[in-house]
């Protein structure tokens, strides 16, 4: 039991031998016994402990008992502590009187009968850790009320911000249909307008992108919530990180009319990263400070090693962020912290989960509003011995120019669509629509790279991989699937697939496995 459980009792006796009396007598687990020598010693413990139970020798020189008791209960603080009395010898009942006028609730005879001190003794400890069990008991349910209350709120202001959220996804989707409907129209019309129909088709193409990007960093953000996306490590040049970063943002800088400043001060630092994702961490700070400066502002990205670590800084002259926003604006949700007009504000939210992964941090200052921001990324350097280990880290792998490619998806679209893109990269490609059509058409071509979907009707991708293993040995066999946990690829593994990608796959996802394929003879 803590000290501050234990329970208390004073003992209040001019001579020690009666306290220590009192003290072998009473003494038990839980029960903490204070003693006091005269009335004066007693009041002060009496103000600095809460008593549950005073035992108060009527004769004592300076202070009686009975004097004792009349302060104590002249005092808030002592007025309802119970009192015992001791006394030596027969009470008469004059004196009984004036004891309990004091606020005694008893008196016993000197010598004490042990049989009966400790019958009320546990009387008045048992009270007394009743009593300390209900205010403990009110004290977690305060604390309780105060945390549901905490809750509600946060619930209902989490609540508000994913109604906005999805009011606002409304909204951006909506926007780029309206121009690929019309523009469908238009080109319906007009099939012989070879200039207009390049004009719509470039249009259309930017709002499909546009609608591309939206989705993408919605799936990015649900991945990294589920523990579903997975880095590909490699050593990466920031060099290249920067270039392709700034590339992708120019256009926006431009229109806005931004200087752009990159100040890389460590040309050759080379880290331990995923490329695509360091670039996106990169392009969504700069994006993020081209939409929050005013038309011809300064942006800065910069990089510099700094304690085994690459530093990298994007920095404006913008808008700004009120302190009182700055702890939660890389929230989910939390658009309306920026008052962004423009995407769905899940950038920031991005940014740090894909740092996060990376095994570093990300922070923002800002001196408040209309003072400008900088963000600031830190991810540890790739070691000496990691870069030797892994050979030249920057050589693409070669990769043969032509495979034979089946694919299978119950999907007819998504089959459709792959295996045009399969034939544009300049690929021989057979599309099947269910797992045994792909195992028969599998007999025929022998395909060197096959993507199966697992939820076919007829027979199951996994079914249809472990047939085609047997008539291709050498397939590079790949599993197209919308789940990705950490069972779902352990489970296509010991199917005997060779990857397992998730859905939607980009077009520069399927590019990248192309080059990934070891060559092998047709």
């Amino acid at each position: 039991m803590s000290e501050s459980s234990q329970i208390k009792f004073l003992l209040v006796d001019d001579l020690d031998a009666n306290l220590i009396a009192l003290e072998g007598l009473l003494k038990r687990d839980g029960l903490e016994l204070i003693k006091a020598r005269s009335g004066q010693e007693a009041l002060e413990l009496l103000l600095a402990h809460e008593i549950a139970l005073v035992f108060i020798d009527v004769q004592m020189p300076e202070m009686s008992g009975f004097e004792l008791a009349e302060i104590m209960r002249s005092t808030d603080r002592m007025r309802g502590t119970p009192i015992i009395f001791l006394a030596a010898g027969t009470v008469d009942q004059e004196r009984q009187i004036r004891g309990y006028e004091t606020g005694a609730i008893d008196f016993l005879p000197k010598p004490i009968d042990p049989v009966i001190l400790l019958n009320k003794a546990s009387v008045f400890f048992e009270l007394a850790r009743q009593r300390q069990e209900l205010l403990e008991s009110e004290r977690m349910l305060r604390e309780a009320n105060e945390k549901l209350e905490w809750s509600n709120g946060e619930l209902a202001r989490a609540s508000r911000s994913k109604d906005k959220f999805l009011a606002l996804l409304a909204h951006e989707l909506r926007n780029p249909l309206a121009p690929i409907l019309t523009g469908m129209e238009v080109l319906q019309g007009n099939s012989h307008d070879a200039p207009l129909v390049a004009k719509v088709g470039v249009m259309i193409n930017r709002q499909v992108g546009q609608m591309a990007h939206l989705i993408d960093a919605l799936l990015d953000v649900s991945r990294i919530n589920t523990g579903v996306i997975e880095l590909q490590m490699g050593h990466v040049r920031m060099a290249e990180v920067f270039q392709q970063a700034v590339e992708s943002v120019q256009p926006l800088v431009d229109e806005l009319g931004h200087e752009l400043v990159v100040e890389n001060r460590c040309p050759d630092l080379i880290l331990s990263a995923d490329h695509h994702r360091l670039t996106q961490v990169v392009s969504n700070l700069l994006s993020n400070a081209a939409k929050y400066t005013p038309r011809g502002g300064r942006i800065v990205l910069a990089v510099e090693e700094a304690g085994g670590s690459a530093r990298v800084s994007v920095s404006d002259n913008g808008h700004g962020v009120d302190p009182d926003d700055q702890a939660r604006i890389f929230d989910l949700f939390d658009q309306g912290v920026t008052g962004s007009k423009d995407g769905l504000g899940v950038g920031l939210t991005l940014v740090r989960s894909l740092v996060e992964l990376h095994g570093g941090s990300v922070s923002l200052s800002s001196e408040g509003s209309g003072k400008g921001s900088e963000f600031v990324v830190e991810i540890p350097c790739a070691g000496e011995s990691s870069l030797s280990s892994q050979g030249d880290p920057l050589s693409a792998p070669s990769s043969p120019t032509k495979f034979r490619v089946l694919v299978a998806d119950d999907g007819k679209t998504t089959a459709d669509v792959l295996g045009i893109f399969f034939r544009m990269e300049g690929m021989e490609c057979e599309v099947a629509y269910d797992g045994e059509e792909a195992v028969e058409k599998a007999r025929s071509m022998s395909p060197q790279l096959a993507c199966f979907d697992l939820g076919m009707p007829i027979m199951d991708g996994y079914e249809a991989a472990r047939q085609v293993r047997q008539i291709c040995p050498d397939a590079y066999i790949v599993a197209l699937s919308g789940w990705g946990a950490d069972e779902d690829r352990l489970r296509t593994a010991e199917a005997g697939f060779d990857e397992h990608l998730v859905k939607p796959v980009k077009p520069d996802d399927l590019r990248q496995l192309i080059a990934r394929i070891p060559n092998r003879n047709p």
